[in-house]
């Protein structure tokens, strides 16, 4: 069965560096271990595809190219493509309510209030779809009384930059611990 590793982000270089983009760094990593281009445009995303023996795809690596909150869009139409069912899709993005470091994958549940996570689930008609939250909050937690779209859309300070490279990098290895072994294996192994 072909899977879809769905990163959100916002699209352009002005926002590639932010907190909000780690879902599509993720997306980028996976790719590049499987030396596969982000070079399709396919359903408003950047699409990579793993095909094996010229069937149809086993994976897809995408990033939608709308806006974070307008994700769902582009998961209904890879969906409906591709004819997958939501249990074969994991969402990857940002959470502002763990922290730095941290990883979270759920089987399923609200999307707490991630407009990205919340156009998905929308789009998709379910809640039932595994997702894989990266904290990106200082470890006291978000700003108080800051803006926190403003928050999300800055960069890493240079103090959190290497921390964030290494959660992309396990971010990765526990989407490809989903891909192989399940959700069950990649909680236990990532979540804490």
């Amino acid at each position: 069965m072909a899977h879809l590793v769905l990163g959100l982000g916002n699209p352009g270089t002005e926002y590639a560096a932010t907190r909000h983009n780690v879902g599509f760094r993720v997306i980028e990593e996976l790719a590049r271990r499987r030396a596969l281009p982000l070079d399709r445009l396919e359903c408003n995303a950047r699409v990579a595809m793993a095909v094996a023996d010229g069937g149809p795809p086993s994976l897809l690596l995408a990033q939608p190219q709308t806006y974070m909150n307008r994700s769902g869009y582009a998961a209904r139409c890879l969906l409906e493509v591709h004819r997958l069912e939501p249990a074969a899709v994991l969402v990857v993005y940002d959470e502002i309510n763990l922290p730095l470091g941290k990883l979270r994958l759920r089987r399923a549940g609200s999307p707490a209030g991630h407009r990205g996570m919340e156009s998905v689930i929308e789009n998709l008609r379910t809640d039932q779809i595994a997702r894989l939250r990266l904290g990106v909050a200082p470890e006291d937690g978000p700003p108080a009384g800051e803006d926190l779209a403003g928050f999300v859309l800055s960069p890493f300070t240079a103090g959190e930059a290497e921390t964030a490279a290494a959660m992309v990098v396990r971010a990765a290895d526990a989407c490809e611990t989903w891909l192989a072994a399940g959700a069950e294996a990649a909680m236990n192994r990532y979540n804490g």
